[in-house]
Formats: structure tokens, C-alpha cells, sequence
């Protein structure tokens, strides 16, 4: 990829080769968020931009702030793999990715630096409003591979995102006692369970057993929904906060 003039004002311009075209002429209408889980931000972001990695975002945020674009916004970047949400596949073409320089859990999850969340939020609020993303597909990448992928994690703060406009969150209920069930049980509640993950966008089997994908899925909507506790136990919290958030979902005109 060629030098090109950034999308968004604010940010510099770094260049990777790992790109293609949206398939089927798709524009952008979800944002995706990652972080890099690589020891360094200067690592992370010569890996974005070496051929040799075949991988890259759009954008990417230091810790200190600086916004660097990699790709156009109408160039299809290879940050989602192998992904789904809502029976969508081909999340590279329907998407616009952001790389938060963050080690990740290999490094014991540190927090996100002031600076940068400053700087996310400004940059997603633009993204946002340039191509009317709606609130409840501004997701992790978890979210979207929750069997490979944990970025950016429960430590990423998407209540603050969502005070600022960004992002689709409810109030999640406190973590206490109560039913739950967890991998290895089956049976009608369970089925429901999955029902509700279905329909918020998670990639899940509806058939009544808990099993491994339950169990991500279930992980992945605590880390971005439900961050107190992230076990894959799909106890009274858990339950009564993916049901907020179905009925809190943006309707469509």
C-alpha cells in the first residue's frame, strides 16, 4: 500500500501491505477492537506493517496517544481472521479494525494508559459518525472469535466508551448467588441461554448443550458485558444482563 491521505485528521500515516478489497462492494458498518499482545508498541506496529506477518488494522493507538493509520478505510485489512457475528463471516469487509498498543493477558493485562483511551474514544467517535455505525456493532474481537481471541479484554473500560457514546452497554447485574449453568449441562434452559447469545450476534450452537463454544461465547459477553467475573459460568448475572441488553438493543427504523 502506497501513501495515501489519512481518513481521520488527527492521525499520521504507516502504511502496510497486507490488504485487499471489500468483497461485494460492502462498506464499513462494524468497528472492531483488539489489542496487539506483543511487548512493545514500536513491535507491534513494524508487525502490522511487515508483509511477513499478514496481518494489519486500519489504525493503531500507542500508549501515549499517537494515532497511526495503516490502511484507507475503504481497503479491506486483515485484523478479524476467522470470525463471526450475526451469521456474518467475512468480517474483514464489513469492518473497520483498531490495534491498541496493550501486551495483553500474556503480560498479566496491565491497564490501558489515559492518554490512549482519550485518544480511542476521539477516534471512534469519528468513525462512528462518518459511517453511522450503530451502538451494538462496536465489538471486541473476542466478540467476534470468542473460541481464539480475548482482546482487548475485560481491563478495557467499555462502560466509559459507552458513557462517551461509544459502544452498546447496560448496567450488568452484581455477581452473587443463584442458578447457573456451566459446560457439561443440558437441556431447555441451556437451549435458551444460546438462544440469547444467538440473537445478540455470538457465534453458538442452539442445542441445548453447554459445551466448549457455549463456554466462550459465554466468556467473551463477560469480558466486554459482565467484566467482574470472566469464567464461562453462566450464573444469575450473567443471564439477567445479556437479557438488559437484548431489550436495550438500538430498533431499526
Amino acid at each position: 500500500m502506497s501513501a495515501f491521505v489519512p481518513d481521520y485528521s488527527s492521525a499520521r500515516i504507516c502504511p502496510s501491505p497486507n490488504c485487499g478489497e471489500r468483497k461485494g462492494g460492502r462498506t464499513p458498518d462494524m468497528l472492531i477492537l483488539h489489542y496487539t499482545g506483543m511487548p512493545t508498541a514500536q513491535a507491534a506496529l513494524d508487525w502490522l506493517c511487515s508483509e511477513e506477518s499478514q496481518v494489519s488494522s486500519h489504525y493503531f493507538v500507542d500508549e501515549a496517544g499517537v494515532v497511526t493509520q495503516l490502511l484507507p478505510e475503504t481497503a479491506r485489512a486483515w485484523h478479524a481472521g476467522q470470525s463471526c457475528w450475526k451469521g456474518e463471516t467475512d468480517i474483514n469487509s464489513s469492518s473497520i479494525g483498531i490495534e491498541i498498543a496493550n501486551p495483553g493477558h500474556d503480560a498479566g493485562s496491565p491497564d490501558f494508559e489515559e492518554a490512549q483511551i482519550r485518544a480511542v474514544i476521539a477516534l471512534c467517535r469519528d468513525i462512528i459518525e462518518r459511517h453511522a455505525i450503530s451502538a451494538d456493532r462496536v465489538l471486541a474481537h473476542s466478540d467476534i472469535a470468542p473460541m481464539r481471541k480475548q482482546d482487548p479484554g475485560e481491563n478495557f473500560p467499555w462502560q466509559r466508551l459507552h458513557q462517551e457514546g461509544i459502544g452498546h452497554w447496560v448496567e450488568p447485574l452484581p455477581v452473587g448467588g443463584g442458578r447457573f449453568f456451566q459446560e457439561g449441562d443440558a437441556g431447555q434452559p441451556v437451549e435458551a441461554l444460546q438462544t440469547m447469545l444467538a440473537l445478540y450476534g455470538y457465534q453458538v450452537s442452539v442445542d441445548g448443550a453447554f459445551n466448549a463454544e457455549t463456554a466462550a461465547a459465554v466468556r467473551a459477553f463477560q469480558r466486554h458485558f459482565r467484566p467482574q467475573r470472566v469464567d464461562g459460568i453462566a450464573d444469575a448475572s450473567t443471564i439477567g444482563t445479556l437479557h438488559k441488553l437484548l431489550t436495550a438493543l438500538p430498533t431499526v427504523a
